[in-house]
């Protein structure tokens, strides 16, 4: 691909939302048709069950951290200016960030990219819950809320640099990482063979990994043909979602970015993912409870990216894959907090969620039946 011929064609802007619309495209679909979900992994684990929802998480992990360490050995990406390992970073805000999204994401029955993709779907809380988080990580970003995200991120900082990443804190490099991945790539495989997984399982599992690596893949090339600055980055739906409702609510005529691009993209893949699998259907809320419920967690969702630099995908996998130090704090953030979460709101003893068309069942009410997912 002549990346220096669409650059001058289309410009750096312009090609940066393309190469966002096209792994959107690609993550949502086969985040759709795998029913990915870090929610419904955590749960699975805090169960002690490693099921189809813990296996499908771990082999996009798994997937996107090998994918981009060969991208890495291969020279087709450098990470070393990403804003996860370049810039200073809060270990603060990564640990308290995550815990904080964890309960949010359980409280919502799904993190910031399963929102987007289940919205497709015809979900109506999620759409709902959407659009509340996206609110909240504006006004965490630049509002009412930012005063409280900039405390809590002096509290504990880390240089950019080798101090930020993970391979460089441990003396490992590239190679190590790659054997890290592998490790557990081959066990996500033994758990999905041992499952009898159908066909979308395994290519929806795998491809959404491999969007992580190639959106770095993509920003990167566009960064290394162009004359002008510009910042390689991965996926992530905290900033572009606080993106898209700022750009809604302004006048027209910023320039188009990777995020911009993004969010559209994954709305149109898990459409079509939707559509191909039958899974499109108008849902609403089931009662009185489930709305103050979506509404708390979306907002504890919000403030928690926003604090810990990135989503479940942003932080988790995008960061992750790269062995940012902040990304796997928040990762881990994210899991404790959604164990406690689960157990105080769900309880410790009830079987974990069963598989279901829009993988997102309505929470119980004190008085009146689950209502249908």
């Amino acid at each position: 691909m002549d990346w220096t011929s669409w650059i001058e064609r289309v410009g750096e802007p312009g090609v940066l939302a393309l190469c966002g619309l096209l792994a959107g495209l690609g993550f949502g679909f086969f985040a759709q048709r795998s029913r990915f979900c870090l929610r419904a992994a955590v749960i699975e684990f805090w169960h002690g069950r490693f099921g189809d929802k813990l296996t499908v998480w771990l082999l996009a992990f798994a997937t996107a951290v090998v994918a981009a360490q060969l991208l890495v050995l291969s020279g087709l990406l450098d990470v070393s200016t990403a804003r996860q390992l370049s810039a200073r970073g809060s270990l603060s805000g990564a640990l308290l960030g995550g815990l904080i999204f964890g309960v949010g994401m359980v409280m919502t029955r799904g993190c910031a990219s399963r929102l987007l993709v289940l919205s497709a779907n015809g979900n109506l809380r999620a759409l709902l819950s959407g659009l509340i988080f996206a609110v909240t990580a504006q006004a965490s970003l630049n509002g009412v809320l930012a005063p409280w995200r900039e405390t809590v991120s002096t509290w504990w900082v880390v240089d950019g640099g080798p101090s930020r990443s993970l391979l460089a804190l441990v003396g490992a490099g590239p190679w190590d990482g790659l054997a890290f991945g592998m490790v557990w790539l081959v066990t996500a495989l033994f758990f999905a063979y041992r499952s009898g997984w159908g066909f979308w399982k395994w290519a929806g599992g795998i491809g959404t990994g491999l969007m992580v690596a190639l959106a770095w893949a993509g920003t990167y090339q566009v960064m290394a043909h162009s004359f002008e600055p510009v910042q390689i980055q991965g996926l992530t739906f905290s900033g572009p979602s606080a993106e898209w409702l700022m750009r809604v609510l302004s006048a027209p005529g910023e320039p188009w970015t990777f995020g911009l691009g993004l969010m559209p993209g994954v709305f149109l893949g898990s459409l079509v993912g939707a559509l191909v699998g039958g899974d499109w259907k108008l849902e609403g809320f089931g009662g009185g409870y489930t709305m103050p419920r979506y509404i708390v967690g979306a907002i504890l969702m919000g403030f928690g990216s926003m604090l810990a630099g990135g989503c479940a995908v942003g932080a988790g996998m995008t960061g992750g894959a790269i062995f940012a130090l902040t990304a796997w704090v928040t990762l881990a953030g994210m899991w404790i907090g959604g164990g406690v979460a689960d157990r105080v709101f769900d309880g410790a003893n009830k079987p974990a969620p069963a598989p279901a068309p829009s993988d997102d069942p309505a929470p119980r009410a004190a008085s009146a039946p689950t209502a249908a997912p």
